[in-house]
């Protein structure tokens, strides 16, 4: 079949495409075109019809909230409220990450919840089905590995992180530096990892790469380039093994696309924030300036229980300098399971860090939102303050909890508003400022 990156080269506009346009509020010739030239992607799988957001260059970053079960907490119903939550609070995207319980059933009632593009890792369901059979993820069967693959894109995966990147030239990278500081942090890197050393065998996801494009072009699936020798502890960051992979997954996403398979190149898990636009610039001067899906990043390793705030951090620079996807994090990350709160002041956290490295990328399209809010505030325009905040919900939540004696103000400044106090003596300034700001508006 047509994937939409051969519709877009063949200059079909498509209803897909149309409806990223709308989403991020350009034309539907620049989805086109950025699609084309493999600069966007967009989920193109007619197995499951979903929301479709672009993701690339000049559109907003994009949030991917992730979710699943693990082999300790298995609870269908938690991560169906957690998938909702995510679509609830402002999720672009989804991955469905289970690895315990029926993953088929896990997955398949997840794609029913929502409307959300929804991502995964094919990997997990192959490994652990293989260690729950064989003893250890060392004895699974290439063959069955791909089989996964397909099953899943039948049931209406938009896109799939693969860890193609991770060959034999990659891990000798990783043993010559001497191994890390924080170790493998990556699941389906380990996986691999344990797989290639114990039967001294090619990565199968890279030995028979054509194979592997041959599904992804069948479903239109959207091939996101793993990240599995990303860092996991900041002294790791930038290191030979990460660049080494990135030289690798780079390499394969110039092939898949010229066989017309869109692509997501992923990196780099915990990263100080004086390499992140270093990473930016990298990723996009080798994979000529495909999408850059940013995994954390988490920018110091000392925050546990707050790492969301550290991720956050990270994804406002990353967003800032070029990154086109960020993956969310939420407090308990490295400590335990999320639940849906977890989840909802994940998106949140991340919500606000990608509007701030819009404000930079994409300049006066997003800041005119912060515009309109500090109008907003000067006038005391409470109802306009809440329609114009991504943290609505959140912010009338906390003045209602509070509420003042006087109307308009809030209980932090009261009776002694220095906006109030000071307004009287601006009247004048303030209508040449409303007819200014009309004007701009035409």
């Amino acid at each position: 079949m047509k994937t939409q990156l051969d519709r877009a080269r063949e200059g079909e506009i498509t209803r897909e495409m149309r409806e990223a346009a709308e989403y991020d509020d350009v034309s539907p010739e620049f989805i086109r075109e950025g699609i084309a030239k493999g600069h966007i992607v967009i989920n193109g799988n007619p197995q499951r019809k979903s929301r479709v957001v672009g993701i690339g260059k000049g559109l907003r970053t994009k949030i991917n909230a992730s979710i699943g079960t693990s082999p300790d907490i298995i609870n269908i119903d938690m991560e169906v409220e957690k998938a909702q939550v995510a679509e609830k609070y402002g999720a672009d995207t989804l991955m469905e990450l289970s690895t315990g319980g029926d993953l088929d059933k896990i997955r398949r009632t997840v794609l029913d919840a929502v409307d959300l593009t929804v991502g995964n890792v094919p990997l997990y369901q192959a490994a652990m089905e293989t260690i729950h059979k064989k003893g250890s993820v060392v004895h699974m069967d290439a063959n069955f590995l791909f089989d996964t693959i397909e099953k899943q894109a039948e049931d209406g995966i938009g896109f799939m992180a693969i860890h193609c990147g991770i060959n034999l030239i990659t891990l000798e990278r990783l043993r010559k530096q001497g191994y890390r500081f924080g170790g493998l942090v990556s699941r389906g890197g380990s996986f691999l990892t344990a797989w290639m050393n114990h039967n001294k065998k090619e990565n199968p996801l890279y030995e028979q790469i054509d194979r592997l494009i041959d599904i992804m072009k069948k479903y239109d699936v959207i091939l996101s380039l793993g990240n599995g020798l990303r860092a996991g502890a900041v002294h790791d960051s930038t290191d030979r093994a990460q660049i080494q992979e990135l030289i690798i997954n780079s390499e394969i996403a110039e092939y898949a696309q010229k066989k017309g398979v869109q692509i997501i190149v992923e990196g780099p898990g915990h990263i100080p924030i004086d390499e992140i636009e270093a990473n930016v610039i990298i990723q996009k001067r080798l994979s000529n300036d495909a999408p850059f899906y940013m995994l954390g990043p988490i920018t110091t390793d000392v925050a546990p229980g707050y790492d969301h705030i550290s991720a956050a951090i990270g994804a406002a620079l990353s967003s800032r300098y070029g990154a086109d996807f960020i993956c969310y994090v939420t407090p308990p990350e490295h400590l335990a399971l999320p639940t849906p709160d977890d989840v909802r002041e994940g998106v949140m956290a991340a919500k606000v860090a990608v509007h701030v490295g819009d404000m930079v990328k994409l300049k006066d399209k997003v800041k005119n939102q912060d515009l309109k809010m500090g109008i907003a505030r000067r006038d005391l325009d409470w109802k306009t303050q809440y329609e114009t905040a991504i943290t609505s919900d959140r912010a009338q939540q906390i003045r209602n909890s509070r509420p003042p004696l006087e109307d308009d103000t809030c209980t932090m400044c009261g009776s002694v508003c220095s906006l109030k106090g000071v307004r009287e003596y601006y009247e004048d300034d303030l209508k040449d400022s409303r007819k200014k700001s009309v004007l701009t508006a035409l």
